[in-house]
């Protein structure tokens, strides 16, 4: 998986106008105080705390971080 950040083909960087700026924030902080979002962050609050939505082993299969852990020792 590359993770690395996308590089521009022509290697021109084209400045956006501050309007379309202050448009944009606009539109993420009205998205954030949306509804679906206040729901999503009290899922994540409850996964956080009370563990119910959270793997037992963590991020990664508890197999799967056992097999890692063994083939980097190799």
């Amino acid at each position: 998986m590359d993770l690395s950040f996308a590089r521009f083909p022509s290697g021109r960087i084209t400045a956006l106008p501050v309007e379309l700026a202050i448009v944009l924030v606009g539109v993420a902080s009205r998205q954030a105080a949306s509804p679906t979002a206040r729901v999503q962050a009290a899922i994540d609050r409850i996964a956080c705390t009370g563990r119910r939505l959270a793997p037992a082993d963590g991020c990664f299969d508890g197999a799967t971080a056992s097999a890692l852990t063994r083939w980097k020792a190799e």
